[in-house]
């Protein structure tokens, strides 16, 4: 499973690394509903939480499908312009204007995206222009509680009352707290930006893009980007560009803007000094490996010391053709090492890789 990128024929130039302050808002109100997701920001959450006025705190409660299930495409307004070459503003306030560039059908697409999956890559009518569609948007809006129902059915009745509503949230979330969090983070953003701009300059896309997350490649032959996601989706560039974001909030997060129609966005962690995670695929192969009882019980024995095949199979009465194919699986998942000592291979369990199998679980499915 993998989020791709059609990006055939694109120039280098039409690729763009700009930070994104109404991105990053949306990574913060992220982090803030769901801060289970990012243990690395547990203080920052903590401080925010314990002063943000109430008022505030039950406007944000009233929209936070737009941030919270999903990352809605409402912050990235840039990607929904003619042209769709269209670049993040510097400012919040720019951010908020391209917003205000987008028609009420997109504008309502974007918000009530958690409904519409189904038509988010290709062309479809929208939750505005189609009864079935607005009937399941209320459906799933009711399923989730009164407050959400009650703000789906105002969204879907009046769009430019709730776009201003949402203008205002937005603004008053700048004054409570982010404009100092953007203030601390945007010079970290830039330089960032400006390392993977240069990197694009000097080695090309593939090395750039390659840059950005281990979940992330380019097939140059093909003129394929693609997202290692545990889901499905396809984007295409056209003939308009690619904008890579930067965000220091949404660690473990890749998010993939593939809209039918939008320009493509990829929105990636600034930090690249974490271990490597393991591809979906990868992951499959690990947890697979461990569901079976008997690899189970020779990992008993490999947690504790090197085995030898022979000793393995005297061990737990199996002959050594059928430890040999267990411990083909194992190594194959990435679970265990090898060495030979004089006539014999020596197999050990790789206690970090199991270790950090929990996390990269946790990192895959968020991803």
């Amino acid at each position: 499973m993998s989020v791709t990128i059609d990006v055939k024929g694109l120039p280098a130039e039409r690729i763009s690394v700009v930070p994104s302050p109404l991105a990053e808002l949306g990574m913060a109100l992220h982090a803030l509903s769901e801060p289970g997701h990012h243990p690395e920001l547990q203080g920052w959450v903590t401080a925010v939480s314990s002063r943000l006025d109430p008022c505030l705190a039950d406007r944000l409660c009233e929209a936070d499908f737009l941030w919270r299930t999903t990352f809605s495409d409402v912050f990235a307004p840039f990607a929904g312009l003619p042209g769709r070459r269209g670049l993040p503003g510097g400012t919040l306030a720019e951010d908020l204007d391209q917003l205000d560039k987008l028609t009420d059908e997109q504008f309502v697409d974007a918000a009530m995206e958690f409904t519409c999956h189904p038509q988010y890559s290709r062309r479809s009518p929208g939750p505005l222009g189609d009864p079935e569609l607005r009937r399941r948007a209320l459906d799933l809006a009711a399923a989730r509680g009164a407050v959400q129902e009650r703000f789906a059915r105002r969204l879907l009745e009046d769009p430019p009352t709730v776009r201003a509503w949402f203008r205002q949230l937005v603004l008053d979330c700048d004054e409570a707290f982010f404009a100092d969090t953007w203030a601390r983070l945007q010079p970290q953003l830039a330089a960032d930006a400006r390392h993977k701009t240069e990197l694009l300059r000097r080695k090309g896309p593939a090395e750039a893009l390659s840059s950005l997350s281990g979940a992330v490649s380019l097939d140059e032959e093909a003129g394929i980007v693609t997202i290692d996601k545990l889901l499905v989706g396809r984007g295409t560039t056209g003939d308009g560009g690619l904008v890579l974001v930067p965000t220091s909030l949404g660690w473990p997060h890749v998010m993939v803007l593939h809209r039918y129609d939008w320009q493509p966005v990829i929105t990636y962690p600034a930090k690249a000094t974490r271990p490597k995670a393991p591809t979906v695929e990868q992951l499959t192969l690990r947890m697979e490996a461990l569901a079976h009882p008997a690899r189970l019980r020779l990992c008993r024995h490999l947690a504790r010391s090197p085995h030898s095949t022979s000793e393995l199979a005297d061990a737990h009465g199996m002959s050594a053709p059928e430890v040999s194919r267990h411990l083909a699986v194992l190594k194959k998942a990435g679970l265990i090492t090898s060495c030979r000592q004089g006539r014999y291979v020596q197999h050990q369990l790789d206690l970090a890789a199991v270790s950090r199998l929990g996390s990269d679980f946790i990192e895959g499915v968020l991803r």
